[in-house]
């Protein structure tokens, strides 16, 4: 497996599906490294320590985290399974940016960006992450967020470990198309 695929594999089970493996996570979606690496193998994916380090490392969109011992694995954010993340409250910059395609601008205008099955509406402090994001699927579309009157209007955000700014949704009122 390369290191890209182990990436994907690791956001499917430690995000979304950790059953795919019968990898057990804790409230706060926490893994055991050795028990995530036996079970890897155990379905036929193995790796090592040493490239789950890499994959942590190197992942450029900083998904995965270590505890202070390494002996424990999370994803940073992004879950639609149900973990609690722990997150301070933080104030966002005035502005932060989304990135989208054409197809959504219609309902995004009505109901503004909405969590689905994620647990968070997720954000960029920057125009190029919020294009990359957005051109997954397609020519991008980047939406400005007023954040910072979100913030001063009592809608709280938390910024991940990774630097990903994370709100429950933004209404349609705060967004520039």
């Amino acid at each position: 497996m390369n290191i890209k695929s182990i990436s994907k594999f690791l956001s499917l089970i430690l995000r979304h599906s950790p059953e795919t493996i019968q990898l057990p996570l804790d409230d706060h979606g926490w893994a055991d490294v050795d028990t995530l690496l036996a079970q890897c193998k155990a379905h036929g994916r193995p790796f090592t320590f040493a490239t789950l380090e890499t994959v942590a490392a190197e992942n450029d969109k900083q998904r995965f985290s270590f505890n202070e011992d390494k002996t424990r694995i999370r994803a940073n954010q992004g879950h639609s399974l149900e973990v609690t993340l722990d997150l301070p409250v933080a104030t966002p910059p005035e502005f932060l940016y989304h990135g989208t395609v054409d197809k959504f601008i219609k309902a995004i205008r009505t109901t503004g960006l909405q969590k689905g099955k994620r647990h968070h509406v997720h954000l960029s402090d920057n125009l190029s992450t919020a294009e990359n994001v957005g051109s997954r699927r397609g020519a991008p579309k980047i939406l400005t967020i007023h954040s910072g009157r979100m913030h001063r209007d009592g809608i709280p955000f938390y910024l991940s470990v990774n630097g990903v700014w994370l709100t429950d949704e933004v209404p349609p009122q705060y967004i520039a198309i």
